[in-house]
């Protein structure tokens, strides 16, 4: 094999990222697992398209005694015991790393996927980041003179770093001319980097596992921790991860997925943005049932959201793991305090349902929501540092519960297709500038709202939805006019030149992805070409 850099110096100090050994550590990793990699998104691909002709998703009968065997994961590690507010974000810039680690949140989720573009400079700056962190030597002094370091008067959060998923390349480094995995790129120059020294902290290298589908593709990721751990002389068990089931199938398979990690488990994760994204994907073509109202207006309180979250704790607690809230997407504004207000009410809403039915935490994006989080968990678990002895013994979920996406209360309207088209320009614009988080009209978007956006404009077409404000039909062409017109608004927005640079290409991707007749199974991956 050929291990090929594009472009060697992104920044500043990529040198001391992309070092002989962790670029040969990268080919190792690669030349073992990027082959299974390719042959589970195969299956992914597979299966859905059985799904689809079927409408069906169930239990998987193979597996029935995993399900109903008497096992538990490892004990988590003493950093990892509490885990009541996390807070996420990007690990690139240094200065939106640092205010995370000082937010006061037990855990920092540093987001090396949804929330962060993955220029190749960001990845590696992200790496640079968390190298310097575990360090102790992580600064940053802005244009104005500014200061930003670690505190040293109360802990940082414990940091767990969240790399790319499966499906996603990285075009930046090539082997024998093709581009590698992005996902063992960014585990494996963060492990490479930083797992001695975090375990020389007291801690250790910790993950969230996204976009998995199945257990064997955390069966995958369970290979790869052993073969890492080997290799650079860590004793097994010493990498924890935590699952992101923020998929449909994943939601079919959480026993499974903790079974293949046991040894390495540290919880599950209710990614609920991006379990709605999912949803639709898997069912966009299997008739109206499985059209969701707009998005604004789907609830954690739907009786499908309600029994993928019972069902994620119930399953977490069994087996000894964590079970960890989704995000609140909601964020305050410190110009309108009537928004901010609101946003503390939302997120005390959402965070105290969480909380009494069993999670041991939950996430905020932003350092002023944490202490909000901290009082209601603290509010259920008092001096305990979780709730892993709340066990859900009447919890019964069957397939039907999950997959019964009628049950969503709400309807389908201009407006939220107008919202819809306005967000996934406006995202993908700021993606596209290198920013992979931003607040659009007071809420936290990363790619996954992105993802439901234009996932169900392709899904409205494709069925011919009638909208209920207006009575129009969803067409080709109604669906060209409000892209134009929203479109347009941003113009006026942002002005010529960030039009120019990010709005516009966004909006001519935004209409390649929603009129074509093919569905695109991410975003991210046709963006990714646009981005150096």
């Amino acid at each position: 094999m050929a291990i090929t850099v594009t472009d060697p110096r992104p920044i500043d100090r990529a040198e001391e990222i992309l070092t002989p050994k962790a670029l040969a550590f990268i080919e190792e990793l690669h030349s073992r697992f990027a082959g299974t990699r390719n042959e589970l998104l195969a299956a992914r691909a597979a299966k859905r398209q059985r799904v689809a002709e079927t409408g069906k998703l169930d239990f998987l009968p193979e597996t029935q005694d995993v399900r109903d065997g008497d096992w538990k994961v490892a004990p988590a590690p003493a950093p990892l015991q509490d885990r009541r507010v996390e807070m996420t974000g990007p690990a690139s810039p240094a200065k939106m790393a640092i205010n995370a680690l000082n937010s006061g949140a037990k855990v920092w989720l540093a987001d090396l996927e949804d929330a962060s573009t993955p220029t190749w400079g960001n990845v590696i700056d992200a790496i640079l980041n968390l190298r310097d962190a575990a360090q102790g030597t992580l600064s940053y002094t802005s244009d104005e003179g500014k200061e930003y370091r670690l505190r040293t008067d109360a802990p940082l959060a414990v940091v767990v770093a969240r790399p790319r998923g499966w499906h996603m390349p990285e075009k930046h480094l090539l082997i024998n001319g093709e581009p590698t995995v992005g996902a063992l790129v960014d585990f494996g120059l963060h492990f490479f980097h930083v797992a001695k020294q975090l375990v020389l902290n007291g801690q250790g290298p910790y993950y969230y596992l996204p976009k998995m589908e199945s257990h064997l593709e955390a069966r995958l990721w369970n290979d790869v921790f052993v073969f890492a751990q080997d290799y650079l002389g860590l004793g097994q068990g010493t990498v924890r991860a935590t699952v992101l089931i923020e998929t449909i199938p994943a939601a079919f398979e959480m026993d499974e997925i903790l079974y293949e990690l046991r040894d390495h488990a540290s919880g599950l994760n209710a990614g609920r943005w991006d379990y709605l994204f999912s949803i639709i994907k898997y069912f966009r073509d299997a008739g109206e049932e499985f059209v969701l109202p707009d998005r604004a207006s789907v609830a954690m309180t739907a009786p499908f959201m309600r029994a993928y979250t019972e069902l994620l704790v119930k399953t977490c607690h069994k087996r000894g793991a964590f079970a960890m809230g989704g995000m609140a997407a909601v964020i305050p504004n410190r110009r309108h305090p009537e928004v901010t207000e609101a946003a503390f009410a939302k997120v005390r809403a959402d965070k105290t349902r969480e909380a009494n039915d069993g999670f041991d935490g939950s996430w905020v994006a932003h350092p002023d929501l944490v202490p909000t989080c901290r009082e209601v968990f603290d509010s259920v678990l008092g001096s305990r540092p979780n709730q892993l002895d709340k066990q859900r013994p009447e919890v019964n979920v069957t397939a039907e519960q999950l997959l019964d996406v009628s049950s969503a209360e709400g309807q389908v309207t201009e407006s939220g297709l107008r919202l819809n088209l306005y967000v996934a320009v406006a995202y993908t614009a700021v993606w596209l500038s290198g920013n992979g988080a931003v607040a659009i009209h007071n809420l936290m978007e990363d790619a996954a709202t992105a993802e439901i956006s234009r996932s169900q404009v392709w899904q409205q077409i494709r069925n011919k939805s009638v909208l209920a404000d207006t009575g129009n039909t969803v067409t080709r062409e109604l669906v060209e006019r409000i892209l134009g017109e929203e479109t347009e608004r941003l113009r006026t927005e942002f002005g010529d030149e960030a039009f120019r640079r990010y709005y516009q290409p966004a909006s001519e991707l935004i209409a390649d992805i929603c009129l074509s007749e093919d569905y695109t199974d991410f975003l991210t991956t046709p963006a990714y070409e646009l981005v150096g």
